[in-house]
């Protein structure tokens, strides 16, 4: 009897035990694995130790350094990851990774950013497949606020900067958006003569505004839709852009990174690298020609600087804003008829003077009937620059309501 008894205690303190050993974090795995996510290896993560504390680990004194010519180690401090879950097929999911605020300064410059965080941080198993599950993802990453000083006084700060992104139900997709918020960059003390009279001509001594992204990628396709990227800043205006363009796979993607990997890699004299980059340039070109290109649309809304550039420039030639305006309404169809683009030119010069007169908005757009491959792209601008516009089905208006 008491055999038995002894023996369903063992058994019972072993079934206790399992789920403490099953579930024990691997640092250096976890570590190796992070290093493996980031796909081209230009980019490691080190850490003199990997403590670990139930589901929690701090990376002490991490280092974080980029391949390259003059590259070093940047001191992160400890980086820390609540919420660590190892799972059966080797993944990682992370609840939070906190960063040390960064506080760098060189000669008279220095950077700072505090609020540095990401959460919903998925590390995959094996980096080689071709679906989201082989990439390392997250929810959100944030940062701010930010600044940049220069001599002790600031140049550039910014409130706060966001990126969200979300795996589709399908798992075939990744949608994403983005905004940085609370810019500001002051012009005030920039030392160029010449660069400060025109920065005070313009109204630039001081800039507000903020920046927005939003859209998908399919990776089956590789396509790649980006629905908005608006820059918008005060009393300036609003350039907003969209594109969308498919074969952006994520095969394609670790070609490029192989390929700039391998650029970076070279080692001898100025001569050699500066052929190694031309070759990688070569490849690059070659690796761009499997995307086509499915519309685009690039929007400016003014908001007073093309009155003030144009009365700056006009200033530089002793006349008017007004006489600079019809001057440059001249050269516009001068200027198009090189660019050889047949009846299109008609269009967009009517656009350029329509908009130059009262300075509200200009669109450009291009929305083919079917994808359109680069490399017809390119061989109609280098043969036929003319059928461009009508292969790309490109549009232009001035002065349209949004």
């Amino acid at each position: 009897m008491t055999f038995h008894f002894t023996r369903r205690l063992m058994a019972t303190a072993a079934i206790l035990a399992m789920p403490s050993f099953a579930w024990a974090l691997d640092g250096q795995d976890l570590l190796k694995k992070i290093n493996a996510a980031y796909g081209d290896g230009r980019v490691k993560l080190a850490a003199v130790s990997v403590d670990i504390s139930g589901d929690n680990a701090v990376l002490k004194g991490a280092t974080l350094a980029v391949s390259g010519p003059n590259a070093s180690a940047i001191p992160v401090g400890d980086v820390r990851l609540s919420g660590v879950t190892a799972n059966e097929d080797g993944s990682y999911e992370i609840e939070r990774v906190d960063f040390q605020p960064l506080n760098m300064t060189q000669e008279t410059s220095s950077i700072r950013a505090d609020n540095l965080y990401m959460t919903g941080v998925s590390i995959p198993a094996n980096t080689n497949g071709d679906t989201i599950a082989s990439m390392m993802t997250y929810e959100k990453a944030h940062a701010g606020p930010m600044s940049i000083t220069s001599e002790g006084k600031p140049v550039v700060s910014v409130a706060s900067a966001d990126v969200n992104t979300s795996v589709e139900d399908d798992g075939a997709s990744l949608a994403f958006d983005s905004a940085v918020k609370g810019i500001k960059v002051d012009l005030s003390d920039v030392k160029d003569p010449k660069a400060q009279e025109t920065i005070e001509k313009l109204d630039l001594k001081t800039l507000s505004g903020e920046v927005a992204m939003k859209g998908s990628w399919e990776l089956q396709s590789g396509t790649i839709d980006i629905e908005d990227y608006t820059l918008n800043f005060d009393r300036v205006g609003k350039l907003s852009m969209a594109f969308s363009l498919s074969g952006y796979t994520l095969d394609l993607v670790k070609q490029f990174q192989e390929t700039a990997k391998r650029m970076e890699e070279v080692n001898g004299d100025e001569q050699a690298r500066q052929q190694a980059q031309q070759a990688a340039g070569i490849a690059m070109l070659g690796l761009i020609q499997q995307m086509s290109f499915l519309g685009a649309d690039i929007r400016f809304d003014d908001a007073g600087i093309t009155k003030r550039a144009l009365d700056y420039a006009g200033a530089q030639q002793g006349v008017s804003g007004k006489d600079m305006t019809q001057m440059i309404k001249a050269m516009v169809p001068m200027m198009l008829a090189q660019a050889k683009l047949g009846a299109f030119q008609q269009e967009l010069s009517a656009a350029v003077n329509a908009y130059l007169d009262n300075p509200k908005s200009l669109d450009i757009s291009a929305e083919p009937e079917n994808p359109v491959p680069f490399p017809m792209i390119a061989g109609a601008a280098m043969g036929a620059p003319e059928t461009l516009p009508k292969l790309l089905g490109a549009k232009v208006t001035a002065n349209e309501a949004e």
